[in-house]
C-alpha cells in the first residue's frame, strides 16, 4: 500500500538583487541582466538587444557604479545585506525552512530552491519583496520563480499577494516612519519607483480602464489587482489615514524614469525643487515600493535630491529610512507565513 507523504512547508523571500561589488564589470553584468528581462524593457528581444548592448551599457555602468560606491559598506550592496538580515530574523520566529534569493544576480532562484529543496520542503511560500504589482518586479520575480521550481517537480508554489493595503504592511511602515514624523517638517512626500505609462496599459486586465478612464485609480475596477498606480495610492491613503496626517501635510511622485517616454507622473526629480521654491523648507521622504533600502533611496533620494532640495532652496530634506529590519515588518512576514499555512 503507497502511502502520501504529508508536505513540508517553506519560504522563499526574494528582492531585486544587486552588483556583487561596485565595480564596473560586475555593474555592467547586473544592468545587463536586469534590463534584458522582457518585463522591464518590454521590446522584441532583437531591439532590446541593441537598446541596452549598443546604448545603455555604453555609459550606464560607469554611472552606476560610482554611485553603487557610495552607497556600499563593509558588508556589501544594503540592499543584499538587508534582506539576508531579514531572512534570519524571519527564520528565528519560524519552525519551517526560510530561503533568500534575488531576482538578478546573486544569490540565484536555483540556489535557493536547491536549499529549500534539501530540507525536503516541497510546499514553497514565496513571498515577493515588493509590496504592490508591477510586471517589472512583483510579476518578473513570480515568474522567474515559477520557471526555476520547474526543474524540481515534487513543488508547488504559492505565492503572497501584493500586500500593498495589508493592515500589517500599513502598520509596519509607519510604525518604522513614526519617529521621523514626530519632527517638525511641512511635508512628507511618498516618493514611489516610477513605471513607464505602456506598463500600466499592458497590466490592465480589462483592456480598457488603466489610463483610459477619468479617476481611473478611484473609479473601481479589476483592473486594480494589477495597477501599480492605484495600489501605490491606496498604500499612501491608508498610511495617512494610520498616521492622523492633513491632506494639505503630504504629496506623492513617482521616481528612477529612463529613457525619454512618458513615465507616471508626477516625477519625483521635478517635484523636489518645486516644493522649495514654493517655500516647504523642511521635506520628508518616504519611498513605499520598497521594504529595504538601496540605490534608489540611499543615493537617489537621500543624496541626490538632497542636494537639488538645497540648491532650490530648501533648508533640510530627510529620507525615513525603509522597513528594512524593523522589528513590526519581521512581525508582518510571520503574519503572512502563518496565514498561508492556515490555508
Amino acid at each position: 500500500m503507497n502511502t502520501i507523504k504529508p508536505s513540508k512547508f517553506g519560504v522563499l523571500l526574494m528582492n531585486l538583487g544587486s552588483p556583487d561589488s561596485p565595480s564596473i564589470p560586475d555593474v555592467r553584468r547586473y544592468l545587463r541582466e536586469f534590463l534584458m528581462d522582457r518585463r522591464v524593457i518590454d521590446k522584441a528581444w532583437p531591439l532590446r538587444f541593441l537598446l541596452v548592448n549598443g546604448l545603455i551599457l555604453r555609459t550606464r555602468p560607469q554611472e552606476s557604479a560610482h554611485a553603487y560606491s557610495s552607497i556600499w559598506t563593509s558588508e556589501g550592496s544594503p540592499l543584499v545585506t538587508t534582506s539576508k538580515k531579514v531572512k534570519t530574523l524571519l527564520q528565528a520566529e519560524l519552525d519551517c525552512p526560510v530561503e533568500l534569493c534575488m531576482r538578478y544576480q546573486n544569490p540565484p532562484p536555483i540556489e535557493a530552491l536547491r536549499a529549500i529543496n534539501e530540507q525536503g520542503v516541497t510546499d514553497v511560500f514565496l513571498i515577493p519583496l515588493f509590496p504592490h504589482y508591477a510586471m517589472s518586479s512583483f510579476e518578473s520575480a513570480v515568474e522567474r520563480v515559477r520557471e526555476v521550481i520547474k526543474e524540481f517537480p515534487q513543488m508547488t508554489l504559492r505565492v503572497m499577494p501584493p500586500y500593498y493595503n495589508h493592515p500589517d504592511y500599513i502598520d509596519s511602515l509607519v510604525k518604522s516612519a513614526q519617529p521621523y514624523l514626530e519632527k517638525e517638517h511641512d511635508l512628507l512626500l511618498f516618493s514611489f519607483h516610477g513605471i513607464p505609462e505602456r506598463h500600466l496599459r499592458q497590466s490592465d486586465t480589462t483592456g480598457s480602464h488603466c489610463l483610459r478612464q477619468p479617476n481611473c485609480c478611484e473609479s473601481p475596477s479589476a483592473a486594480h489587482s494589477t495597477c501599480y498606480r492605484h495600489q501605490c495610492f491606496e498604500t499612501m491613503r491608508l498610511f495617512a489615514e494610520k498616521a492622523a496626517l492633513p491632506r494639505q501635510k503630504f504629496a506623492f511622485s513617482f521616481q528612477s524614469r529612463l529613457g525619454r517616454e512618458p513615465w507616471l507622473k508626477p516625477y519625483t526629480d521635478l517635484e523636489i525643487p518645486r516644493f522649495a521654491k514654493e517655500g516647504k523648507k523642511r521635506l520628508l521622504v518616504i519611498c513605499p515600493a520598497f521594504v529595504s533600502d538601496c540605490l534608489e533611496t540611499i543615493e537617489e533620494i537621500g543624496m541626490r535630491a538632497k542636494e537639488s532640495f538645497i540648491e532650490a532652496g530648501g533648508t533640510s530634506l530627510t529620507l525615513i529610512p525603509c522597513m528594512n529590519e524593523h522589528p513590526r515588518w519581521i512581525q508582518a512576514l510571520t503574519t503572512f507565513v502563518g496565514d498561508a499555512r492556515k490555508t
